[in-house]
């Protein structure tokens, strides 16, 4: 018998197959491991595309010279980047966290499947030809999207799919970083993934499935090397906490001027003109300061190990790199640049993240604080404030201190500098919290009232839609009508409240049941008392669009048990507690099973 290829059929059987002989806790663990093997894969395809890239682009360049063809890459890469993403994907190619947090928030862990493949393609492009962002955004979003495109192709339940999402987008960070730690505290404090047993072995099998893949193609290395001439000295305490504080303050700056800047794009209704702009002040930057361009990795190695001359190389100041007071300078713009440059990159249609390029800005912030405080003779190194500094804008910009500690320490190995990086990153997200509420990430989420939280009661609550909680078996009566009116809508009704509306159906008021029982037996007053003599107007009225939080707060305020539901004034139906409250617990109870 010929077999024919039907992928449903053979879908069906495999499934069937896999209930009779593998338990779900298995399969979620083999399917644990297979997203961290597809996202460590994808990295590596991610990092040699764009090196390839760039090392045809720039083959054969002196470093003594700046070379004028730096300023039009990038408006090469961010053309072929729009023209691929409007004439080939045709749908929005959003990059990393804000997409993840999106699909938590919105579409219950659904990724178009589009994204396992648009990020890469198009940061690539972006990166490639100079783009001043980074790739852990677009492996994030690579990563996310395949977690969560498998675990739909396995018809997994809704919180099966969160998880593998989870494990994909640590695995991604894991591979781009080779830091397997850092990776699991990523999802727990950035992606929000709740910690259970459950949870926590499959985010293991898939942060070390992803990092050991990177490792048998790139070995075993970490990603930024330093040598650390020195160890943690109590009496430089004050000077951590002075650079917690600096850091604090640029990663305020970072979080403004980025979405100041998006905003200022996002007016521009042509994408063309946006391109044009764009490129131009771009381009500036990049003429001013070579290492703006591309996303600063090997410039970020030369910072870790206090080798300033990336700041000179391809530059216009090449023959002024022994002036210590231009040396600081140059690097307190590129701090205050690069956002810029990101910012920029992005808004003119680029695809990138703002993980290395906040990497970048902490790296240069610590040198700059340790380079003018070395004036004085403070005797510090340059190394150590430019590793924790790194921690510093990590814990400011994304809102995550754990990440940043355990992510700088893994990634460079700098263990012994662990309390300086505990000391500086608090101190840092501290300040942050204080002007910031919401990370770059979250923000336009957190505007929307859209964002997942650790916070159990709202995350649940913001899970909730109003739409389906809306009950309609109450009967409306007319505001012109006559008692007469109520006591047949009474008949017919099992409900105690009476929303009375006008002809367009607008809600005027309520009528209870209890503020007629002496009326009902006195049929000589049905067609002499007027119903709009009988409504009272309420105190709360919950509207259409209004988020559970919101509504949960009318039910505390008002002391009510049902609450009428209008949009823009026209009337739908009521919202109990009860109802409100059932719902809630059976969700505490889904999603706090073990």
């Amino acid at each position: 018998m010929k077999l024919s290829w039907q992928p449903k059929r053979w879908m069906r059987i495999f499934l069937r197959w896999r209930m009779k002989h593998i338990t779900h806790t298995q399969f979620i663990y083999i399917l644990s491991v297979l997203v961290g093997l597809a996202v460590g894969l994808s990295v590596v395809i991610l990092k040699n595309t764009v090196h390839l890239i760039q090392h045809l682009l720039t083959f054969g360049f002196s470093k003594e010279y700046f070379h004028y063809p730096y300023v039009i890459y990038p408006t090469i890469g961010i053309l072929i980047t729009v023209l691929f993403v409007k004439y080939v994907i045709k749908k929005p190619v959003r990059s990393g966290v804000p997409l993840v947090l999106n699909s938590l928030s919105k579409q219950k862990g659904k990724i178009e499947s589009h994204n396992m493949y648009s990020s890469i393609v198009a940061s690539a492009l972006t990166v490639g030809f100079g783009g001043s962002v980074g790739l852990e955004g677009p492996s994030v979003a690579t990563g996310s999207a395949i977690g969560s495109n498998i675990g739909r192709l396995f018809h997994l339940h809704y919180k099966d799919i969160i998880l593998l999402l989870g494990c994909a987008a640590a695995g991604a960070m894991a591979a781009i970083f080779k830091a397997p730690i850092a990776g699991i505290v990523f999802a727990l404090e950035v992606i929000m993934l709740d910690l259970t047993m459950t949870r926590i072995i499959p985010l293991l099998l898939s942060t070390v499935t992803g990092t050991m893949t990177s490792y048998l193609i790139y070995g075993q290395e970490v990603l930024y090397k330093v040598e650390l001439t020195e160890s943690f000295h109590i009496d430089q305490l004050p000077f951590f906490i002075l650079l917690g504080v600096i850091a604090g303050f640029v990663s305020i700056y970072f979080t403004h001027t980025f979405l100041y800047i998006n905003k200022r794009f996002s007016k521009v209704n042509s994408w063309y003109k946006r391109l044009l702009f764009g490129s131009i002040l771009l381009g500036v930057l990049i003429f001013f300061f070579p290492s703006l361009y591309g996303e600063g990795y090997e410039d970020l190695n030369l910072a870790l190990n206090d080798n300033l001359y990336y700041l000179y190389e391809e530059s216009i100041f090449y023959d002024y790199q022994h002036e210590i007071l231009l040396t600081a300078g140059l690097l307190i713009f590129l701090v205050l640049f690069k956002v810029v440059a990101t910012a920029i990159t992005i808004a003119a249609g680029g695809v990138g993240g703002i993980f290395a390029p906040s990497l970048f800005i902490g790296a240069n912030t610590g040198l700059a604080f340790s380079t003018i405080a070395n004036l004085f003779n403070a005797g510090l190194s340059n190394s150590t404030f430019a590793l924790v500094g790194m921690a510093g804008l990590m814990a400011g910009v994304i809102h995550a201190p754990l990440t940043a500690i355990f992510m700088i320490a893994e990634i460079t190995g700098g263990y012994e500098l662990f309390i300086p990086l505990m000391i500086v990153s608090t101190i840092a997200y501290a300040t942050t919290k204080i002007f910031v509420n919401n990370s770059v990430y979250t923000t336009q989420l957190a505007k929307a009232g859209e964002l997942m939280t650790h916070h159990k009661d709202k995350a649940i609550l913001r899970m909730m839609n109003i739409e389906k909680l809306i009950e309609k078996n109450f009967e409306p009566v007319p505001v012109d009508g006559t008692l007469q009116d109520l006591i047949d809508a009474i008949a017919r009704s099992t409900r105690n409240v009476f929303p009375v509306v006008d002809p367009e159906n607008r809600l005027v008021g309520l009528v209870t049941l209890d503020s007629v029982r002496d009326k009902i037996f006195k049929p000589e007053l049905y067609q002499e008392i007027l119903i709009k003599e009988l409504l009272y107007v309420p105190t709360q009225l919950v509207n259409r669009r209004d988020s559970m939080e919101e509504v949960a707060q009318k039910f505390n305020t008002s002391g009510k048990y049902v609450l009428a539901v209008v949009d823009e004034d026209k009337y739908l139906g009521f919202v109990s507690r009860s109802n409100v409250f059932s719902k809630y617990r059976r969700l505490i109870k889904h999603f706090s099973e073990d």
